[in-house]
């Protein structure tokens, strides 16, 4: 509270006309960045366009407010905000042919995958953070830390295949396009088990 009244050039206490403490502040502020993401027009494009962009849209807030990554481990987040975000959600996989409890498992799995990749980026900013607080830098560290990884990779063949790699220029980093990548695998085993139902094959269901 003292750190956000110097950024507003106010003192810390009258913060508390506003709000009523550091958790409310954190609970309202939660539930304003869910308006940043985009919510597709689902008479426009169809649910897996529209289930993508959401995911891409999430992801991309998360890693604009790693911050909110970190509070899901102490903090219940709930307003109108991420209503809007969670009923949307709903309609797209509802869309997809998903109905009932089927349409929240999908949300849901979509929101986890979402989540745990935007982990890791929040992980990165905190350690950042806490090496640099320590008086040590940060990168200098974290490199160093890698080069001690790699030489234990090299013991195990295919670890040592992708440090000796050309395009492996961060052991530690994951491939790229990897958020793509599972999105769209999740996103193909959606398409298999509605094309099931209907004896269509995925490619059918595309």
């Amino acid at each position: 509270m003292r750190s956000l009244g110097a950024r507003l050039d106010s003192a810390a206490t009258a913060v508390y006309w506003h709000v009523k403490s550091k958790d409310n502040l954190i609970t309202l502020a939660g539930d304003e960045v869910w308006n940043e993401i985009e919510l597709p027009d689902l008479s426009v494009v169809d649910w897996r366009t529209a289930a993508t962009a959401m995911a891409t849209g999430l992801y991309a807030m998360f890693t604009r407010h790693p911050w909110l990554v970190q509070a899901f481990g102490s903090h219940l987040f709930y307003g109108a905000g991420k209503a809007r975000h969670d009923d949307h959600s709903l309609a797209v996989y509802e869309t997809a042919g998903f109905a009932g409890a089927e349409a929240d498992q999908a949300a849901a799995t979509v929101f986890m995958f979402v989540l745990g990749n935007a982990l890791g980026e929040s992980a990165s900013v905190t350690l950042r953070r806490r090496l640099s607080r320590a008086g040590g830098d940060a990168d200098e560290l974290i490199r160093e830390t890698i080069e001690r990884a790699s030489d234990i990779a090299m013991q195990f063949p295919r670890l040592r295949a992708r440090v000796e790699s050309a395009a492996a220029s961060d052991y530690a980093a994951p491939p790229d396009k990897s958020f793509e990548f599972g999105l769209q695998a999740i996103l193909d085993g959606f398409e298999d088990q509605l094309a099931a139902r209907s004896g269509l094959t995925h490619g059918d269901a595309r």
